[in-house]
């Protein structure tokens, strides 16, 4: 069901300093900063030739990502996210299996302007999985 993995996700507290660190001391491609008021969020992609990291910073009070900060005030991995051929039948399948998905279950418009859903880490090893439609 899962195809490639289409990015990591890090929660950073200061996105100019986690930039150059990729661009500058890494030499990775880094995209402009993206506002997705939606998701309470700040992204910056890290274009890498295999894969993407997305860079990501609260904004707003509501940010879903703002008490992970809080939790771990140097930043970390948030998520990883592969990608899917049909986000609805992948949502099917992981309801059928018993994982539980976050939020209404209904996919919504992630940050690369397409379908999203993320399961819940705890049937997952501990880790948030999003599932990105491409």
């Amino acid at each position: 069901m899962i195809g490639n993995l289409n990015h990591i996700a890090i929660v950073v507290p200061d996105l100019k300093k986690a930039v150059e660190i990729y661009n500058v001391t890494l030499g990775a491609k880094v995209s402009d900063p993206v506002d997705i008021p939606d998701h309470g969020v700040r992204v910056i992609f890290v274009e890498l030739e295999n894969t993407k990291i997305e860079l990501l910073l609260p904004i707003g009070k509501n940010s879903p990502v703002a008490s992970y900060l809080e939790r771990n005030p140097n930043g970390g991995i948030h998520h990883i996210c592969y990608s899917v051929e049909d986000i609805l039948s992948a949502r099917d399948r992981c309801v059928a299996q018993g994982l539980t998905i976050i939020g209404t279950g209904e996919p919504q418009i992630g940050a690369h302007g397409k379908p999203v859903l993320f399961l819940h880490p705890k049937n997952l090893c501990g880790t948030l999985v999003e599932l990105e439609q491409t």
